[in-house]
């Protein structure tokens, strides 16, 4: 993205008299370089090498005390001049809006972001030296101006995307290792939450560099804010987090209400990061759960595998904390959860659901909603063995995903709502023994591995099946092995017999 000439003004901002900036040669060096880049003339490409060679020739000639301080009160400024410089480069260096320009637009990205991260590293050395000088005491005010955005160019480029290359992550790996050599921290998350509990960290300054890029109408104008707030946000966790909840969550609602299923499914990626580590009362305060959930729900219409797969996790993880605020009374029947809400639209999906992708995300999350409404899956028992009886006569390709998990739902099912099974068993047997049969009968390229996996889970289930009906599934199969010719078939059935005379059973 080109700088503007109109937001890219010489710096105004933490300084009430910028014209002592001016007063000092060096002072005047910067604010000319501030210029090349802000006026019309940097949009040409040679006044901007230009401005980056001038830039270095300055760093290279000057000690860190003319750099962070010394007598001339003039130089008192030089901080923040540092910093509006170190935020002109990141602006520079930093990607264009959309896909135009395509390789060719993000080839020149990379070769600026090279040259800036040299720029950058020069700067820290400088930090560096005066923090082992006793002759530049205010080397810590030039550095809490410089690592912000120092940190947000290192991480715009140090990421592997469209804008990137290998040189330019290169130079951004080094650029972000010397800035946490310099700040004394050894990692990401130290420095953005402070290595301890009495340190201040970094991330307000991060997240107060990136707030103008992030509301809903430029947050898409630089492609790199989304990503660079995404992964500092995954870096800050229990219990840091919850003190930065108002500035982290407008973002990553905003970013997950997008029209484009990337940016969904980053944003929800955020909401999960945030369910995960800020406390159950911070996310009921305000009904900032509630929002939440809506804003997750209503993902859950799409046709997209991975952003249901994102959802769903997430959904999973805020269900106990908006279950606190319910309160159940013995003597009434328990409420209606979100989780029922929820298991109720993904089982009107999932019944006549045919894209392979989208069946196994469902089937893969199933066992987990059984497992969380426990006896309450009473609620929803008639269209969960219409959708499990369904996807149990299907088959789901080499690797039998969906099968399997609905084999494994069902054994939980099994055992939440036993006193219901016997008057499913007829239903449930036959599905089973047709899922034995195909399974021993399938000669496609599935593997033997899953083939057992399979014919182990569905026995299982029918010794579950067995005793829930007390004995029922015995009586009934009583005849089998005598007429059977499949092994396979009559290995399985076998063995219910043996566990079902007493032998010893450990899957339940």
């Amino acid at each position: 993205m080109e700088p503007d000439g109109s937001r890219e003004s010489p710096p105004r901002e933490g300084s009430s008299c910028p014209g002592q900036w001016l007063s000092s040669a060096l002072g005047q060096a910067f604010s000319q370089i501030l210029h090349q880049f802000a006026g019309q003339e940097s949009r040409r490409g040679k006044a901007r090498n230009a401005a980056l060679r001038d830039l270095s020739a300055v760093l290279d000639a000057k000690e860190c005390d003319q750099l962070f301080a010394g007598s001339d009160t003039s130089l008192r400024g030089m901080p923040e001049m540092l910093g509006q410089v170190a935020k002109t480069l990141g602006k520079y260096a930093a990607p264009p809006e959309g896909p135009e320009g395509g390789g060719d637009r993000h080839s020149e990205v990379a070769e600026k972001a090279a040259a800036v991260g040299l720029l950058f590293l020069k700067l820290l050395r400088k930090v560096e030296t005066a923090k082992n000088s006793l002759v530049c005491p205010a080397w810590k005010a030039g550095l809490r101006h410089l690592a912000g955005p120092i940190y947000i160019f290192a991480i715009t480029h140090n990421l592997e995307q469209p804008w990137t290359s290998p040189k330019s992550q290169g130079v951004a790996g080094q650029v972000l290792a010397l800035l946490l050599q310099v700040t004394e921290c050894g990692s990401v998350a130290g420095f953005l939450h402070g290595e301890n509990e009495d340190e201040k960290g970094r991330f307000t300054a991060v997240m107060g560099l990136l707030k103008p890029d992030l509301n809903k109408d430029s947050w898409k104008s630089n492609p790199a804010t989304k990503h660079v707030f995404s992964w500092t946000l995954q870096k800050v966790t229990r219990p840091w987090l919850s003190q930065h909840l108002e500035r982290v969550l407008p973002p990553s609602l905003l970013i997950s209400d997008d029209y484009q299923t990337e940016n969904k499914i980053l944003g929800v990626h955020c909401l999960h990061h945030i369910v995960l580590n800020v406390p159950a009362a911070d996310l009921l305060q305000y009904n900032r759960a509630q929002v939440l959930y809506h804003a997750l729900f209503n993902h859950l219409y799409t046709r997209e595998h991975h952003l249901i797969q994102a959802v769903l996790l997430c959904l999973l993880d805020l269900f106990p904390i908006l279950e606190k605020a319910l309160h159940w009374k013995g003597d009434a029947a328990r409420p209606t959860t979100h989780c029922d809400e929820v298991l109720q639209l993904i089982l009107t999906h999932m019944e006549p659901e045919h894209r392979l992708l989208l069946r196994r995300t469902y089937a893969r999350n199933l066992p987990a909603f059984v497992k969380r409404l426990g006896i309450l899956t009473v609620r929803h028992l008639k269209r969960l063995d219409r959708v499990i009886i369904g996807y149990l006569e299907v088959y789901d390709g080499p690797e039998e995903e969906a099968r399997l998990k609905i084999l494994e739902a069902l054994k939980l099912l099994m055992q939440y709502t036993w006193p219901r099974v016997p008057c499913r068993l007829v239903v449930l047997l036959k599905a089973l023994l047709k899922l034995i049969c195909d399974v021993a009968r399938d000669s496609s390229l599935t593997p033997e591995s899953v083939k057992s996996a399979l014919l182990e889970e569905a026995t299982d289930c029918l010794i579950l099946l067995d005793r829930c009906s007390e004995g029922q599934v015995k009586g009934l199969l009583a005849k089998i092995p005598q007429s059977c010719e499949d092994s396979k078939v009559g290995n399985c059935i076998r063995r219910v017999q043996q566990v079902s005379e007493g032998a010893p059973y450990n899957a339940t």
